[in-house]
């Protein structure tokens, strides 16, 4: 199948049908698809050229994620990185499966839910963008709400651990970001600032 036969549109449709089912919204909006607007916002914005088929990992990030609550799972750390485990490897095959009962061929659905169950190698530049775009989305969007129900030493440990998986660029992007005034205070903590 060729990139003009390709229905692109129309995975895409399917891949945000599903977001649109999230019950939790976000001022009247379905969370996951305000999420996978932003995530390939952050994934364009990283990857200037990146073209239908870039956009369509970005927008699988959470893919249908309420069907697997945190709340079945114990509140521990080995719990909780199996529950991402599980979210990942189901969000994966929920976006070969959307694209392609689309028609998109077996390689690309293939590589499509490696990118989406974050099983791509570490080098792959669209993996690290995809990384690079779910860590800015958490500090624009999620952090100031996130810090307010941890303890603070907490937060700067994560915020010290997701600097590590941003890239060079995409830490030159959350530098210009304009965060709430307490991550910012939070960030620096974390970067020893």
């Amino acid at each position: 199948m060729s990139t003009s036969d390709t229905p692109w549109a129309a995975i895409r449709a399917a891949i945000d049908a599903a977001h649109a089912a999230d019950p939790q919204l976000e001022d009247g909006v379905p969370a996951e698809l305000r999420y996978a607007d932003r995530v390939e916002a952050w994934v364009c914005a990283l990857l200037p050229d990146a073209g239908p088929f870039e956009r369509l990992p970005a927008r699988c990030q959470h893919l249908e994620r309420w069907a697997i609550p945190r709340d079945d799972y114990p509140r521990d750390r080995p719990s909780y990185l199996r529950w991402r485990r599980d979210l990942g490897a189901r969000q994966g095959q929920r976006a070969r499966e959307l694209a392609l009962a689309q028609g998109l061929d077996e390689a690309q659905a293939e590589r499509l839910e490696r990118l989406a169950a974050k099983r791509a190698p570490k080098d792959d530049a669209l993996a690290q963008a995809m990384e690079d775009a779910a860590c800015l989305v958490f500090l624009e969007h999620h952090a100031v709400d996130f810090a307010g129900t941890q303890p603070s030493d907490k937060v700067v440990d994560i915020l010290r651990k997701t600097w590590g998986k941003i890239s060079p660029a995409g830490q030159e992007a959350a530098l210009r970001l304009d965060l709430h005034p307490a991550v910012k205070e939070l960030v620096g903590k974390a970067l020893g600032a």
